[in-house]
């Protein structure tokens, strides 16, 4: 009999809110590779892994959801337990999908679609749909805080389908540092870790000939590079991230999501996410995204009140 273990699963669990868009993550894991399983039932986990590994299956993708509520519970010790076993390795990633609850309820009723939490099991009564979406985050909210989370508030479904492709290529790496820019009058993102404002930084908006462009852009950076207060800004945010990043990746994180945000998510905080993403490159895997600049649908937005 030979000694040499099995080679290892790369499983994906793509949990989260519903109506979130799990189904279209799971698509994107299907063009990647993965065997992909909707809706399995948490008791089945184990014994789905083990057959999966006698049929030498190296990368699968599960979606698990309140739909199996009443199993949610136990769902944190089965993984923990499934990693454990040295005869069948097993590499987890989790991925919970997320959006506010006025995206949520945005989306179920244009689809007309029923919550899967809408009906009281005790007297058959209807939850209202508001109340359904606030009991589902009550009972995904441990796998939430072990989960690498994506805010798809603002999201169409081709840059989820994106976003999963460009993440799961990072999957082996011991910490993701994924940079996001964004503009406040939009909201925060709810992905993110730490949230830095950059607003009080030089705006190249109130230049006519920079104002069209992006911090992508060599104008703007050059002009942003002139600041002082630019320079000293990155410097510190990138020690903070210094000194705390060990600290997390001993605590087993494997993404850590750093927003920052200005006014109109176009300039500086775009410009401050490339410049860091690029600092921190040498040392840890990085990606970067911008919410606004990225073209995402500015009819989706929320706005929230900023001071100004």
């Amino acid at each position: 009999m030979s000694d040499t273990l099995p080679s290892p699963i790369e499983l994906v669990l793509i949990t989260g809110m519903s109506g979130s868009g799990k189904s279209v993550a799971l698509t994107a894991l299907e063009d990647l590779g993965f065997y992909c399983v909707d809706n399995l039932p948490p008791e089945l986990l184990e014994s789905f892994i083990a057959l999966e590994q006698s049929h030498q299956a190296h990368r699968v993708a599960i979606a698990m959801d309140v739909r199996s509520a009443a199993s949610l519970p136990g769902l944190p010790r089965r993984l923990e337990r499934l990693q454990a076993q040295a005869d069948r390795p097993v590499h987890l990633t989790t991925v919970f999908l997320d959006a506010t609850t006025d995206t949520l309820v945005r989306r179920f009723s244009e689809t007309r679609r029923l919550h899967p939490l809408s009906l009281k099991q005790a007297n058959d009564q209807h939850r209202a749909l508001t109340d359904a979406i606030e009991h589902e985050r009550e009972l995904l909210a441990e796998l939430r805080e072990q989960a690498l989370v994506l805010d798809t508030s603002l999201i169409r479904p081709a840059q989820l389908r994106s976003h999963i492709k460009d993440l799961l290529g990072a999957v082996q790496a011991p910490l993701t540092l994924v940079f996001e820019s964004f503009a406040f009058k939009r909201g925060i993102p709810m992905d993110a870790d730490f949230v830095f404002d950059v607003r009080m930084l030089p705006n190249p908006h109130y230049e006519p000939e920079l104002k069209p462009l992006t911090g992508r852009d060599a104008p703007v950076a050059a002009y942003l590079a002139a600041q002082p207060e630019v320079d000293q800004m990155r410097q510190q945010i990138g020690d903070f991230l210094r000194h705390w990043l060990p600290q997390m990746l001993r605590d087993h994180r494997s993404y850590v999501t750093v927003a920052i945000g200005c006014t109109g998510g176009q300039h500086r905080s775009v410009y401050l996410a490339e410049q860091l993403a690029q600092t921190f490159a040498t040392d840890w895997a990085t990606q970067v995204r911008h919410r606004e600049v990225d073209g995402w649908p500015a009819s989706a937005a929320r706005p929230v009140a900023t001071g100004s």
